[in-house]
């Protein structure tokens, strides 16, 4: 422990004067990854105190990268920059497709609302059966399934997805928009490869589809293309905790659901499943769609009735936050890559650990979301994310 406090202050002092300058995205990697690494090892050494300063650094550093994001993110879309980071549309491009070109058959798993520090607690029990080379990505904005999970699968921001297959995308709020991810995978592999890539697709919500994916999965291994797995228990997790007491209690903070998040993996059919691919020799890329912030900070915004009730970031018309701060503001939906929705509305995303509250429910709205995890936001934790391949060791 004296060690490690030792080789933190020294880091932290090297931490704290990069976060002045102007960072590249790179940079922003190196930067979030190691405070997350830093994370996970002063909360297994129960470090309050340099937990406290790590946290301080943090937060700083919250508004530093919404600054980042709003100087950047759309000029990555639109200009053509060659050295943007890897995006979420970049996932079945960049690397999917070359592990499949290399081996014939990949299986492709997505965990659901997986942040840094959470694929730091479950690394070292993969790094025992797989080689792993990790890589990041920012995801797209917002960071909600919907958008970004949709396009991984597509390769695609959502108003290309809205415009090449309107059938596959509702902008209802009661709708879901992740009912078409094997159809949409299929027509990114078909593109990308000139040829009918099999595409095996499975979500996993509960323990019943667990047992019957692992059932299916053999079968799906043994043959060429893509196997494509989707799971939900941390997103299910995060957004649960709020409302039930005693998921609240046993993931009341971030160390708590990382440990949650290692307990879980270990006995999961996530585990399983990768124990499974190991067996049969078939690499595979894992990654996730967004990450998560433990939000604190209520943010008043004001609104009409028909803005969305997402708490981390809000479509609508005639939409404002009382502080400026607070928010991300997007008058042009299409440089976001964004489908167009009624004239006049704007976007707004969360920054820092806030979440939006109305005027006139602030005592509520406060009282259950504070302490809340959440994600559609603009902050390191949501945005910056891990893609892992992993490779079975042979013999």
């Amino acid at each position: 422990q004296q060690r490690l406090s030792r080789d933190f202050a020294t880091r932290f002092r090297e931490l704290e004067a990069r976060r002045g300058g102007p960072l590249a995205w790179r940079e922003w990697v190196e930067l979030v990854v190691e405070l997350a690494e830093w994370e996970v090892r002063l909360g297994q050494a129960d470090e309050p105190g340099l937990q406290d300063a790590l946290r301080t650094l943090q937060d700083s550093l919250r508004q530093d990268f919404a600054r980042y994001l709003q100087r950047n993110y759309a000029n990555w879309l639109h200009e053509g920059d060659s050295d943007r980071p890897p995006l979420s549309v970049d996932i079945g491009a960049e690397f999917l497709r070359p592990v499949l070109d290399l081996h014939g058959r990949v299986m492709l798993v997505v965990v659901d609302c997986l942040r840094l520090d959470q694929w730091a607690m479950i690394r070292p029990l993969i790094s025992a059966r797989f080689d792993i080379e990790t890589a990041h990505y920012f995801s797209i904005l917002p960071t909600a399934t919907p958008f970004a999970r949709n396009a991984i699968f597509s390769g695609l921001f959502p108003a290309e997805i809205k415009a090449r297959y309107p059938h596959w995308w509702n902008d209802r709020e009661d709708a879901s928009l992740n009912a078409h991810e094997a159809e949409l995978l299929s027509e990114q592999m078909r593109e990308l490869t000139g040829r009918a890539v099999p595409i095996h697709y499975e979500k996993v919500f509960t323990a019943a589809d667990g047992e019957a994916l692992l059932r299916r999965l053999p079968a799906h291994l043994a043959q060429d293309g893509v196997t494509a797995l989707v799971f939900n228990f941390i997103d299910q997790l995060t957004h649960g905790r709020t409302e039930n007491s005693t998921l609240f209690e046993v993931a009341r903070d971030t160390p708590a659901l990382r440990n949650l998040t290692r307990t879980w993996f270990e006995r999961s059919p996530l585990w399983d499943a990768l124990r499974e691919a190991e067996r049969r020799g078939v690499p595979v890329l894992l990654t996730t769609d967004h990450g998560s912030i433990h939000c604190h900070t209520p943010a008043t915004v004001f609104a009409k009735r028909d803005t969305t009730s997402n708490l981390r970031y809000k479509f609508g018309d005639d939409l404002r936050a009382q502080d400026p701060d607070s928010a991300l503001v997007v008058d042009d939906l299409q440089s976001f890559g964004l489908p167009v929705r009624t004239p006049g509305t704007r976007l707004l995303l969360a920054t820092g650990d806030r979440f939006f509250v109305y005027p006139t429910k602030l005592r509520e709205y406060q009282a259950r979301y504070r302490g809340a995890f959440l994600h559609g936001g603009v902050s390191p934790e949501e945005v910056l994310l891990p893609i892992a391949l992993l490779t079975p060791r042979q013999g």
